[in-house]
């Protein structure tokens, strides 16, 4: 008789112990350039990639670098953080996208210290669809030139979407044909925009606004693009302070656009901005 009870008592538990996950999101993973998407992500046993990290990272949890190397493209569809500052956190997207965001209107994303590159033949670096914030500080965006040939595509579904590019390099983007290094296009949602101590260089058009957003730029470097280096249409507004916007093969800056009156706005073809000749606005 004490031989079935133990038995019975050990069926129960089998059920439970087939359940448990074989590996557990952790709120903090790693990646290296020597790493295996096979291993848990832990620091001392690093994935490879970022697909394979953000697979075993929990929302609102971070992706580190532990070293320099190629991470691979990636689509985030949660809250997360992706942090590589001190080594190189490279992507290349050649023929693709760099990083797809598509997470829900209440998440919040974080992408600091990233390399990306689009080969020449890349469409878009950073392509947003949908976050309640997203925070680009410490990247390098450069050479997408294939298909929408777009730096950074902020292009939301939900109301009050907010962007923040800080401290980033932006070039190279965009096509003789079309393109941008950034550009804000809302999606029947609203975006508002902060673009601080940014160089802005090299592509087809600098930054390019469309539909109902808000954008600032301060302490930032728009110059040597083949179009416009500031661009807005619709009822989208602009301010710009302590910014220099120089050298453009198009016109400065078109469109609704307030100046501050401390940039440095010349030689650029033509060089207007709204209520203002060339030189210091």
């Amino acid at each position: 008789m004490r031989r079935i009870v133990l038995w019975a008592l050990a069926g129960l538990f089998v059920p439970l112990i087939a359940s448990r996950p074989a590996h557990a999101q952790a709120s903090r993973t790693w990646v290296s350039g020597v790493g295996d998407d096979a291993n848990p992500c832990s620091r001392t046993a690093p994935c490879k990639t970022f697909p394979g990290a953000i697979s075993k990272t929990a929302a609102g949890g971070e992706i580190n670098c532990l070293d320099s190397g190629g991470f691979g493209t990636v689509t985030i569809t949660k809250a997360i953080s992706i942090y590589c500052e001190g080594v190189v956190g490279g992507i290349l997207a050649a023929g693709t996208n760099g990083i797809n965001i598509s997470a829900a209107a209440t998440d919040h994303i974080v992408l600091r210290g990233l390399d990306i590159e689009g080969f020449g033949t890349g469409l878009i670096g950073v392509n947003i669809t949908q976050a309640a914030s997203v925070i680009i500080e410490h990247c390098n965006i450069r050479d997408f030139n294939g298909g929408s040939a777009i730096g950074i595509s902020a292009n939301p579904s939900n109301f009050n979407s907010m962007l923040l590019i800080r401290d980033c390099v932006i070039s190279h983007n965009g096509t003789a044909s079309g393109g941008a290094g950034v550009q804000i296009n809302t999606n029947g949602g609203s975006a508002r925009v902060t673009i601080n101590n940014t160089a802005i260089h090299n592509n087809f058009v600098g930054l390019n606004v469309l539909g109902t957003s808000n954008v600032q730029v301060n302490n930032s470097n728009i110059s040597e693009n083949l179009g416009t280096g500031f661009a807005l249409s619709g009822v989208a507004s602009a301010r710009i302070g302590r910014s220099v916007i120089a050298n453009n093969l198009g016109s400065a800056t078109t469109g609704s656009v307030l100046s501050y009156l401390d940039n440095q706005i010349n030689g650029n073809n033509p060089d207007t901005t709204p209520g203002t000749a060339g030189g210091y606005h």
